[in-house]
């Protein structure tokens, strides 16, 4: 690829750690709550754990696989995007632990404190060396290293503690050379990281399981004859690509759950270590782990493992932490009524958090018990814990109706919950389809049949999020309730496509990947560059996660030249770089970051002046376009099309926490000359808020009219 070529595109990976550094920025931010940005801190350290388990280990498989890794790339090198990515990393890494000092400093000012073993009372020391002995002990694991032929196994969702022992000399040794011993301690993933020790006033105090396992060393050692002893931790990431073999004798869960217990041995791609740590210990570790340059090789601070900020304990102080908005309601569906008979006469759209996820629930647990409900079908990708949907989805089946579930096993670090849901599923007698070789299924659909004067009638929904009611609470995703029988009949050809895989269905009003989503989208991006060649109105306005997929990318820049206004809220990865002379001057992109993660998709085109409106699972990315199957959806609804509209416009007056999507990867904050804050989230709140009200007075005023 020439240099003009590539000045046409921006880095995908480049672009991905530009995302994370966005929410390493909220992290930074100082009107976020206190516990707020310690929780970005573990997004960000979550979001750069898998980055490396996936992005860096395939970039890190082309080096030694000897590929053409510059064409696939985009012009550069595997090995030297390898050692770009790691020197951005080192650079954020720093920062971060900068970012959490102050965050430490600020938190003692409201009188919370995080010690380590050496700052700790008399007290909190009789405290700590009895959890220890009573709950941290006996889930420790340790492991004495020199005389092991093998270097043991590290697990990379667990943290260590590298112990370097120096053995006091026997007073016959005439040896100048004192003996090293080393140990791992696994720090165990099943005790809370972070300690609350009690206290007798307003001050509150905490301690991480690291020092309090620090401060108990000799407890664990004390069989050995040391005169010195040192902790630091180490932490290691591991290629997680799923290898599966080709025993044609198991079954597809047996290879996918092998595939995921071999997953735990496969290549390290990341070493973080405490850069506090000697340099015997260090070089000892590298050389037994087998561990060189061409791994990503991380100085870090005395803390690994920042996920489990997250997690933080909140301590009772709601002060530091963002206020919660409850979910409102969704004009006119009434969640005590039927849902089912609502839908039957209206479409409706849900966008959660703003609005509550139970309406899904709802819709499931009614279709459940509902007599004239003879089946249901839906695609499943990522589940909570103690899922609702699998409650609903086997209490239909209890109840006699005819359940079908395509649930997808190799949805990324899921598997293995996914394969217990799966197997529970079966148990309870639900057909189970395991999706089609080649392609993962990341369609988010549902589809009932429901017998109504001896007919068959049809209501379902379609979603750009997963069915899951964990993640909804903090993923702004929209979901369409439809009765509309075009739309499921193509919402049933999907199904029917699970099940007999060479058959390829024409659909009527759905894309569907991987066989029509891309020349359907084109289409659609050729009729605004005829419209805008022609001159009439002609824009598109696309909010999705990423889009990387450079084909996509070089028809948005045509459209651009052509005179087409393109408006683009890209969360996470873009590839595309807009406002470029000669290239996209009529582009404009931004990426918001806050307090929820941006997640639906929405595609609208002025059409003339008579928008079009889809949602969709797929971004623009070649895998959502040709190696998975998602649905896109048409709105057909005016009111529905008119919300999608107002709120996209919500999101594109963002000036408090939107970022520019620009070449120079800066996340330079959007500034609106002459314009008030405006903080997106916030004010799409308010915008559901106002029409539930607005809906409620309405009913209000014709129940007296009524009355």
């Amino acid at each position: 690829m020439n240099n003009i070529q590539q000045s046409k595109y921006i880095d995908r990976e480049k672009s991905w750690l530009t995302f994370n550094a966005r929410v390493l920025q909220e992290a930074a931010d100082e009107s976020v709550p206190l516990l707020d940005r310690l929780r970005f801190l573990g997004i960000f350290s979550n979001n750069l754990d898998e980055f490396f388990r996936v992005r860096y280990a395939a970039i890190r498989r082309m080096r030694f696989e000897n590929v053409d890794s510059e064409k696939i790339l985009g012009g550069i090198s595997a090995e030297t995007l390898l050692k770009e990515i790691t020197e951005i990393v080192i650079e954020q890494q720093s920062e971060s632990l900068r970012i959490l000092s102050e965050i430490e400093q600020k938190l003692e000012k409201e009188n919370i404190f995080i010690l380590n073993e050496k700052q700790i009372s008399k007290e909190q020391e009789l405290f700590i060396r009895d959890f220890f002995i009573q709950t941290v002990s006996p889930a420790i694991v340790t492991i004495m290293l020199n005389d092991l032929d093998k270097f043991p196994l590290l697990k990379d969702t667990s943290g260590y503690l590298a112990i370097k022992l120096v053995m006091q000399q026997e007073k016959n040794d005439v040896e100048v050379t004192k003996e090293v011993r080393y140990a791992v301690v696994e720090i165990p993933s099943t005790v809370n990281r972070f300690v609350v020790l009690p206290t007798n006033s307003e001050k509150q105090y905490i301690i991480l399981l690291d020092d309090v396992i620090r401060l108990n060393l000799n407890y664990i050692f004390n069989i050995f004859n040391y005169e010195s002893i040192s902790a630091h931790m180490i932490k290691i990431t591991r290629d997680a690509q799923l290898e599966f073999d080709s025993d044609l004798s198991k079954s597809f869960i047996e290879k996918i759950s092998d595939s995921v217990k071999e997953r735990r041995v496969g290549e390290p791609v990341r070493f973080v270590y405490d850069q506090a740590i000697g340099k015997d210990t260090l070089a000892f570790l590298l050389e037994r782990m087998h561990i060189d340059s061409s791994d990503s090789i991380i100085p870090g601070g005395r803390y690994h493992n920042r996920r489990d900020y997250m997690n933080f304990p909140n301590l009772g102080r709601y002060d530091l932490l963002y206020k919660k908005n409850p979910p409102v309601a969704i004009p006119d569906l009434n969640m005590e009524g039927s849902i089912l008979e609502k839908i039957r006469h209206k479409d409706y759209l849900l966008n959660a958090p703003y609005q509550s996820f139970s309406y899904i629930i709802k819709f499931l647990r009614e279709a459940a018990l509902d007599p004239k409900v003879i089946s249901i079908k839906i695609t499943l990708y990522r589940l909570a814990k103690n899922s609702q949907i699998i409650s609903s989805l086997i209490n239909a089946a209890k109840n006699g109706k005819k359940v079908t579930v395509q649930i997808e096993l190799q949805a990324r670090f899921d598997e293995a919950s996914n394969i217990s849901y799966a197997e529970q599923m079966q148990t309870e007698g639900i057909h189970l389809i395991f999706g089609i070789k080649g392609l993962k299924v990341h369609s988010k659909i549902c589809y009932i049949e429901r017998i109504e004067d001896t007919k068959i009638r049809r209501y379902g929904f379609i979603s750009t999020g997963n069915f899951n009611e964990n993640s909804a609470k903090v993923y702004t995703d929209v979901t369409l309730f439809t009765s509309n029988t075009p739309i499921l009949k193509d919402v049933s050809k999907v199904f029917d496509f699970f099940e007999i895989n060479y058959k390829v269905h024409r659909y009527k009003h759905l894309f569907v990947s991987p066989h029509y989503t891309r020349s359907k989208f084109i289409k659609l991006i050729d009729r605004e560059i005829m419209n805008a060649l022609s001159g009439k109105e002609a824009y598109i306005k696309l909010k999705m996660n990423s889009v990387s997929d450079f084909k996509m990318i070089d028809k948005l820049y045509e459209a651009s030249h052509a005179g087409v206004k393109i408006q683009m809220i890209i969360r996470g990865i873009c590839c595309l770089i807009p406002g470029k002379k000669g290239l996209s001057e009529n582009i404009e992109a931004i990426s918001i970051v806050d307090n929820y993660l941006e997640h639906s998709r929405v595609y609208i085109f002025s059409n003339n002046n008579n928008p079009e409106i889809y949602i969709s699972s797929a971004d623009f990315m070649t895998r959502n376009i040709d190696a998975r199957v998602e649905v896109t959806c048409p709105i057909y609804d005016e009111d529905i099309k008119t919300e999608l509209l107002e709120t996209f416009d919500i999101g594109w007056k963002a000036n408090v926490k939107a970022r520019l999507q620009s070449e120079n990867l800066k996340n330079e904050y959007r500034k609106i000359a002459g314009e008030k804050p405006f903080r997106a989230q916030l004010e799409m709140y308010h915008y559901y808020k106002e029409k539930m009200e607005a809906a409620t007075q309405k009913n209000k005023i014709t129940e007296i009219k009524e009355s």
